[in-house]
């Protein structure tokens, strides 16, 4: 699932391709895609002649705030990503005029298209289709418990280290899966809580509760570095995410752990582990993380 920084880079590649650019028109061969409102009729004939005035993140989640104080919001949830371009439809497919990245197979499952003003088309690729879009008044949004329930940001200045340890006091759950709480903090998810936690040194089984101050300002610096070098290098695409113009995050030449069971530790040589937790997948190395 695209985290935090494949949803940032998201972000930033759409307020330089599609600000103030207008919805002329939407497509889709799978109306289950679009949440609300539920009849696809309605959403497409709200959402035309809108224009986009900013694009935002919250957590996970691509906000467009639009105009007439509408916003739409976008999930991209386990295989879903943004490709802007053009394209045109031959048979059930869409096919990319200009080829190039575009063409990459995982850009292929093209199930919800938004025509633009300036000829340009914004599409949503998604293998699984679980991905999202909502259409919500803005004021409404804001207030929803959709965004509400979500914790803090991890990379806003005002996420202080006391933010960080007030956000995990009490929490009585294994490390990875409490950092992994969107209600405790934004955005967070497998990739990066593993890389995180094997920078900061810590075993992702440890119990919240029982950190030391200092285990916890490891965890804390090494979160913020971990996102701001994905956001830098432009996400992680070992996957299905591409950025909007189709191309691959170069995060894969930093990946230490996460899917890296069986080889060797770049610090201690020791053979990196997964283990399930929750549900999910950890990846670290027992060695160097206690």
């Amino acid at each position: 699932m695209p985290e935090l920084p494949e949803v940032e880079t998201t972000v930033r590649g759409l307020n330089e391709k599609v600000l103030e650019r207008t919805f002329v028109d939407v497509w889709t061969d799978w109306p289950k895609l679009v949440k609300k409102p539920k009849n696809f009729a309605e959403f497409k004939k709200e959402i035309k002649n809108k224009k986009i005035k900013k694009v935002r993140r919250r957590g996970k989640n691509i906000i467009f705030e639009l105009s007439d104080n509408l916003s739409l919001l976008i999930h991209q949830k386990m295989t879903g990503h943004l490709i802007c371009g053009v394209w045109e439809k031959r048979g059930a497919r869409w096919e990319p005029k200009n080829g190039g990245d575009l063409r990459d197979k995982v850009n292929t499952y093209i199930h919800l298209v938004f025509f633009l003003d300036n000829g340009k088309m914004l599409a949503l690729s998604d293998l699984r289709k679980f991905a999202k879009a909502e259409l919500w008044g803005t004021e409404e949004l804001r207030k929803s418990k959709e965004l509400e329930n979500l914790g803090p940001e991890p990379l806003e200045e005002g996420f202080t280290f006391e933010k960080f340890r007030e956000a995990l006091k009490d929490k009585k759950g294994k490390i990875k899966q409490v950092l992994m709480d969107q209600s405790v903090i934004a955005g967070v998810g497998n990739i990066y809580s593993d890389e995180a936690l094997w920078r900061a040194r810590i075993n992702p089984f440890r119990l919240t509760n029982k950190l030391r101050e200092d285990e916890l300002k490891r965890i804390y610096n090494a979160v913020k570095k971990v996102l701001k070098e994905g956001i830098r290098l432009g996400g992680e695409s070992f996957s299905d995410y591409r950025n909007i113009e189709g191309k691959k995050g170069n995060f894969d030449d930093e990946r230490k752990v996460y899917r890296r069971e069986g080889e060797k530790c770049p610090v201690c040589g020791g053979l990196i582990v997964r283990k399930k937790i929750g549900g999910r997948s950890a990846h670290f190395c027992p060695s160097c993380q206690k």
